[in-house]
């Protein structure tokens, strides 16, 4: 049998247009990297990819990928004036284009950000449509996750066991898995983890994973709006 669509479906996100692919789903793009990177960024260097690197200007995409990085909504109605508010905010950006990336999504965006307190991170992210992304590419591990549920990046020791535990502790919080992505440089190397829960963890269980000698770092991304 057909899956039913609702009405929600059909018309898409609340937005400021005037595309759910070249509006919406940029400004969530942004909103995920900076989650990422823990901040709101103070310099930004944005390439845009194929389709996008062609129509990013007259679609109002370089608007709304700043709009996000200021961690604005979709709907919020300042991503029309989103260059006047980065003025305003000290975010330094630079714009790029690459016109034929025959191995990316025709809607690939590259984000370089640096924070105040100096850290950097390189996130790549695909607008799908009707306001959908996927972030595929985080400081060079591999990954897939949307942004939609919550979302746990956990950079980590390739050690034996480690991902069937941390997938015990997390079953253990009640947090049902939704998907999980490792991506690692080498056998017996750094490893990265991407898992999407269906429901919030707790600070608790965040804590006690952080205090694992073999964790290194935690990033956790409650879900976009």
């Amino acid at each position: 049998m057909a899956e039913k669509s609702s009405i929600f479906d059909m018309i898409g996100p609340v937005m400021i247009g005037p595309s759910s692919s070249h509006t919406a789903g940029v400004v969530r793009i942004a909103r995920a990297a900076i989650r990422i990177l823990g901040a709101l960024p103070t310099e930004a260097v944005i390439t845009f990819y194929n389709s996008f690197a062609r129509t990013y200007e007259g679609h109002g995409s370089d608007r709304a990928i700043v709009a996000g990085l200021l961690g604005y909504a979709t709907d919020d109605e300042r991503i029309r004036t989103a260059f006047d508010h980065a003025a305003e905010a000290g975010l330094r950006y630079t714009f790029q284009s690459v016109g034929n990336a025959s191995t990316l999504h025709p809607n690939t965006i590259k984000l370089n950000l640096t924070g105040p307190d100096g850290h950097r991170v390189e996130v790549v992210g695909q607008s799908r449509g009707g306001g959908v992304i996927r972030i595929v590419e985080v400081d060079g591990f591999g990954c897939d996750f949307s942004g939609a549920l919550h979302t746990l990046i956990i950079d980590a020791n390739d050690v034996p066991g480690s991902i069937a535990f941390i997938a015990s502790v997390i079953a253990h919080d009640d947090c049902n898995i939704a998907t999980m992505f490792v991506s690692r440089k080498g056998k017996n190397e750094a490893a990265r983890q991407f898992i999407e829960m269906d429901s919030p963890i707790n600070d608790i269980t965040l804590a006690y994973l952080r205090q694992l000698r073999w964790v290194h770092h935690i990033t956790y991304i409650p879900t976009l709006e």
